[in-house]
């Protein structure tokens, strides 16, 4: 890259940066003078009666100390008063080495701002958990899966917050294993939710992911706020955001480097997917930012096969990455991607503006029905700025199962030194366009039009957040 465009891509971020700051949530301490109690207010879904702290329960933040006994202990005790108005763990300041640990119902779990939670590098920390019946294998093996290191499953009203205190799955040490090719089984997820519902995952700092950051699966009413999520750019599938086979989802003020998509929208694999029949739908996503050089800012599958609909996506920033808003599917993935409204992205060093990609392969096993075509309809951009891009377009659909209805309007693309000679590049699509430069390619006419975006809102929209506190010796 020339200096002039690497001067201009750290401007941009540090820009990105500027404004996510600007975005963080009101997150107070008060000190009083002369004391060392402090009082800590904090937005969350509800508010708790009962609390302790995890060195109530024997946890040394040492940084080597194993303390995930004492989040197992912390939370079963904590778990038989949390029907009575709720309970909430409080993470010190230290370094608070865990394996994998489960929450539970009306539960908040409280990073504090000098607080980090270290995922332990001792396989045996991590108990097998079942496999996802919308997958039928694992991601990376196919017989089995590592329990997350935050997990729950079938819970009501559970929220994973701080002031932005950080949890750090320590990476690394899984990356090489599957590098070499030795994962036996699926690697942990840093954060992961299952059939539940009211779930609040916000204000902290995640780094160094095992694979797959934050994981709502099977659930609903969920609020995803204030996460800044770091990976190193080459490190595998660490995605930021996964909401999968999910309903009433709200993704804000958020900030992803990762070393695969940002956010990814799923809704199961293939022949299991279209079993378990579980679509992810009202998807809220703004104010975003997102830096992956070779992966999407937000991604639509490619596992989709619950069907995916009624995605809202705007204000959104992306830098140096590869692509905006992706779709990925492809022959035996069936449902559908319909009813996606994208508006408001700025771009800047892109590979590409628009990609869709119909021909996805990456299949569970060889028993995918092969007649299963996705319907991939109603796909809205605009209002986009772009600089620095290499190619405006790559919009593959799938032959004789076009993608249709496709509205593009009121976008303005600025070519890379060295761009691609053929700036749109389409198959098997149809739809609209106007007010669009580059000239589009002839598969999407112009017409005089402003594509849609939703006037109404969503029920997560109008989810408001209590004001809680916390009170200690930190």
């Amino acid at each position: 890259m020339e200096f002039s465009r690497k001067s201009q891509v750290f401007e941009t971020l540090i820009s990105a940066i500027f404004l996510l700051e600007l975005l963080r949530p009101n997150v107070a301490e008060f000190r009083a003078v002369g004391l060392a109690t402090s009082t800590i207010t904090f937005p969350a879904l509800n508010c708790r009666k009962h609390s302790a702290v995890l060195t109530d329960f024997g946890g040394i933040g040492d940084g080597k100390t194993s303390n995930t006994k004492a989040f197992e202990a912390a939370i079963m005790n904590l778990s038989q008063v949390a029907p009575d108005g709720g309970a909430q763990l409080i993470v010190p300041p230290g370094k608070w080495l865990t394996g994998s640990f489960n929450l539970t119902s009306h539960f908040t779990l409280f990073v504090h701002k000098d607080a980090v939670i270290l995922g332990s590098q001792d396989e045996s920390e991590w108990p097998p958990v079942a496999l996802l019946p919308s997958y039928g294998r694992g991601r990376d093996a196919p017989s089995g899966r590592l329990s997350s290191l935050i997990f729950g499953t079938n819970l009501t009203d559970v929220v994973i917050t701080g002031n932005n205190g950080a949890i750090d799955g320590q990476g690394s040490y899984w990356w090489k294993l599957f590098r070499d090719n030795k994962m036996t089984v699926t690697r942990p997820y840093m954060i992961e939710i299952m059939y539940s519902k009211h779930v609040q995952i916000s204000n902290l700092t995640l780094v160094n992911s095992p694979s797959w950051n934050v994981h709502p699966i099977y659930s609903s009413d969920i609020i995803i706020q204030h996460l800044t999520v770091f990976a190193p750019v080459d490190s595998p599938n660490t995605d930021g955001i996964d909401p999968d086979s999910c309903t009433n989802t709200r993704i804000e003020d958020s900030f992803v480097v990762s070393g695969d998509d940002c956010i990814a929208v799923k809704s199961g694999w293939d022949e299991y997917g279209i079993k378990f029949n579980m679509p992810t739908k009202q998807l809220v996503i703004r104010r975003f930012a997102c830096i992956s050089p070779s992966s999407a800012t937000i991604a639509l599958g490619s596992e989709m096969s619950g069907g995916i609909e009624d995605v809202r996506v705007e204000d959104v920033t992306a830098i140096n990455t590869e692509s905006g808003v992706r779709i990925k599917t492809g022959v035996g993935r069936g449902a559908y991607v319909k009813d996606v409204y994208v508006r408001n992205m700025t771009l800047n060093t892109m590979k590409y503006v628009f990609w869709m990609t119909g021909d996805y392969g990456s299949h569970p096993d060889a028993e995918f029905d092969q007649n299963a075509f996705p319907v991939i309809k109603g796909i809205n951009y605009r209002d986009i700025v772009a600089d620095n891009v290499t190619q405006s377009a790559q919009l593959d659909g799938i032959g004789k199962h076009p993608f249709t209805d496709i509205c593009i309007s009121n976008v303005n693309i600025k070519l890379a030194a060295k761009p691609k000679g053929v700036q749109w590049n389409c198959s098997d699509v149809q739809g609209v366009a106007n007010r669009v430069s580059p000239e589009p390619c002839n598969l999407l006419p112009r017409k005089e039009i402003d594509c849609p975006f939703p006037k109404d809102r969503l029920p997560i929209e109008d989810v408001q957040l209590k004001t809680c506190s916390i009170s200690g010796n930190f």
